[in-house]
């Protein structure tokens, strides 16, 4: 998936507004993820996340997170 240059603002506007949660998305399924602040400086973006998946919640619990190269 191509995020435009909107796509950022549009996820934090959204995450703000409506109270939204931020969630990593891997082409195929979404997570949930245990920390929502650092998220928001990756809106948009591909991301390396490093954590513990629980399969029953579909939760990460990020222990790290960094842009993709």
């Amino acid at each position: 998936m191509r995020m435009g240059p909107n796509d950022a603002e549009c996820a934090i506007a959204c995450v703000s507004a409506h109270g939204a949660l931020y969630m990593l998305f891997d082409g195929k399924d979404a997570y949930g993820l245990s920390d929502q602040t650092t998220p928001e400086r990756f809106a948009g973006k591909k991301v390396i996340v490093s954590g513990t998946l629980d399969p029953k919640t579909k939760t990460i619990q990020a222990a790290a997170m960094d842009a993709a190269n």
